[in-house]
C-alpha cells in the first residue's frame, strides 16, 4: 500500500523532469517529508486548459487532495479511505473505473514510507494473541535518486451545498495505484534485511518508468484492456530501502530529518 510518502521537489524541478507546460504559482506547495492522506499533493496530468480555444491536452502540474472522491459520491467523507487503488481491479471497481479510463495522473515523490508487516506477527495480531508492536518504518526510493513517479488517478467532485462561483465548489482528488510488492532483491538493502520490498509489506505503489509516462497520461487512450498493459511493475533492481526514525509515524512530524538513514531498526521495533 501507500499511506505516507515524501515530496520535496518544487515545480521548477518537476517541470524539467516531466516536461510540464503549465503550472500556477498560487498552487505551489512547500516541501513535505510526511505526506499523509487528505493532504494537498502535486500531480502531473495531461488535460486541455480551462477556457482554452484549443482542445489539445496540455501537460500540467496541479495541486490535488490525496483521497479520491468519486464524482457520483453524495459527500466527500469517504475520500480518506480511497488513497490507494489496486492495479488488479482498478478497471472494474465503481469508484475508480471512470477515472482509470479518462483521468490518469502521475504523483511525484522522493519515495514512500512503509512499516514492516511480518506474516507471523500479522497473524498473531489478528487473532488477538499478541500485543501490537511498534513497527519499524522504512523509506523506499529509486536507487539512483530519481523522482519516484507513482501511477495515479484523479477525479472531480462538485459540492452541491456551495454556489457555482465558490472557490471550494469543486474538489479535485487523487488516488495512488498499488501492486504486489517485488520479491526480487533490492538494488541496495540494509545489511541485516529486509532484502526485498515484499519482506516489508505485500503491496507497493506502482512506479512508472519514463518510457510509460506519455502513454499513461494520454487522455486519448481509454480502452481498459489497452491501459491495463501499462500496469505492469517496473523492472526489478531499481529500488533501495533503509530504516528511518519512528518519528515519521506521527503525522505532525515533518522535516528532512525524517529521511535520515539509520544504521539499523530502532530498539523495541518489529523486524
Amino acid at each position: 500500500m501507500c499511506g505516507r510518502y515524501a515530496a520535496s521537489r518544487g515545480p521548477e524541478d518537476l517541470a524539467g523532469v516531466f516536461e510540464i507546460e503549465k503550472w500556477e504559482p498560487e498552487e505551489v506547495l512547500a516541501p513535505d517529508y510526511n505526506v499523509a492522506p487528505t493532504k494537498e499533493v502535486y500531480a502531473v496530468l495531461d488535460r486541455p486548459l480551462k477556457d482554452a480555444e484549443s482542445p489539445e491536452p496540455v501537460r500540467q502540474l496541479r495541486k490535488l487532495k490525496w483521497g479520491l472522491v468519486p464524482s457520483w459520491s453524495k459527500t466527500p467523507e469517504g475520500g480518506a479511505r480511497m488513497i490507494n487503488a489496486r492495479a488488479e481491479t482498478v478497471h472494474e471497481k465503481p469508484s475508480y473505473r471512470r477515472a482509470f479510463a479518462a483521468r490518469r495522473c502521475i504523483i511525484p515523490a522522493d519515495g514512500y514510507y512503509e512499516w514492516v508487516t511480518a506474516k507471523d506477527e500479522r497473524e498473531l495480531e489478528v487473532e488477538g494473541k499478541k500485543k501490537r508492536q511498534r513497527k519499524q518504518p522504512y523509506f523506499v526510493l529509486p536507487a539512483d535518486g530519481s523522482v519516484f513517479a507513482m501511477a495515479g488517478l484523479y477525479e472531480f467532485w462538485r459540492d452541491r451545498t456551495l454556489p457555482d462561483d465558490h472557490p471550494l465548489a469543486w474538489w479535485v482528488t487523487c488516488s495512488v495505484i498499488t501492486t504486489e510488492a517485488e520479491t526480487t532483491p533490492l538494488a541496495v538493502a540494509p545489511a541485516d534485511g529486509p532484502y526485498a520490498l515484499a519482506d516489508i509489506h505485500p503491496r507497493m505503489p506502482l512506479m512508472l518508468t519514463p518510457d510509460r509516462w506519455d502513454a499513461w497520461l494520454d487522455p486519448a487512450r481509454s480502452d481498459p484492456e489497452d491501459l491495463r498493459e501499462l500496469l505492469v511493475p517496473p523492472p526489478a533492481g531499481l529500488m533501495r530501502a533503509y530504516p528511518v526514525s519512528t518519528a515519521v509515524s506521527n503525522v505532525r512530524n515533518n522535516g528532512p530529518e525524517l529521511l535520515k538513514e539509520l544504521e539499523g531498526p530502532e530498539e523495541g521495533t518489529l523486524f
